[in-house]
């Protein structure tokens, strides 16, 4: 049995997405973020390496503005920042996308990423697909984590909606899905989370919704 080397990669936890247009409404963000701030806590006492990502625009971008005070870390997030912290930038909706991330966690051996952090509906959802092609496996907390409401030429969904849906669908596939309480428990222990597959979830979606 592999052992599992994980690490925390905090996504875009940044004040851009507490105030706003781009304020996570879904699970209530003043929650996700005490998850988000449990998740730090047990990583440091676990020795689980923590990466914050911080997504990054020129100083005159009308959002993510390097330097601005809405691009900064949340102040319960940058307050337990260590330099033994991974920092990253970027300017893709996935982690890996354009950084040096991939060859950081080769070389510190890792081959499990838990993401917590935000939007569910962009940057989590790119970032756990790209883990896939990378060969590492991926966690998504979701209960740390958030959605904002969409609605756009294609349609519409609440945060609610959108949130949960993709929760279903990462975990069909792409990540296993757990809450804040779960996620200790089995890092705790070093164990794996449990995670559905496609099959699997296309036959309980039969059985719950008809062929």
């Amino acid at each position: 049995m592999t052992t599992i080397r994980r690490a925390l990669i905090l996504v875009d936890v940044q004040n851009q997405y507490f105030d706003g247009p781009l304020a996570i409404q879904y699970p209530p963000r003043d929650m996700s973020v005490q998850n988000i701030v449990r998740l730090i806590d047990h990583a440091k006492e676990q020795g689980i390496p923590v990466v914050a990502v911080q997504h990054t625009y020129p100083a005159d971008a009308p959002a993510f503005a390097e330097g601005s005070r809405s691009w900064e870390l949340h102040p319960d997030v940058a307050s337990r920042a260590t330099p033994s912290w991974k920092r990253v930038r970027k300017i893709h909706g996935s982690v890996f996308a354009g950084t040096d991330l991939t060859e950081w966690l080769r070389a510190q051996d890792v081959n499990t990423v838990t993401f917590a952090g935000y939007m569910t509906n962009n940057c989590d959802l790119a970032s756990a697909a790209g883990a896939e092609e990378l060969g590492i496996a991926a966690e998504v907390v979701s209960d740390a984590t958030g959605a904002i409401h969409i609605a756009n030429a294609a349609g519409k969904a609440s945060a609610e909606q959108v949130h949960n849906t993709l929760m279903a669908i990462l975990h069909s596939n792409f990540a296993a899905v757990a809450t804040t309480d779960q996620w200790i428990d089995a890092s705790a222990g070093g164990a794996p989370l449990d995670k559905d597959d496609l099959a699997s979830s296309a036959m309980e979606g039969q059985r719950a919704f008809g062929a």
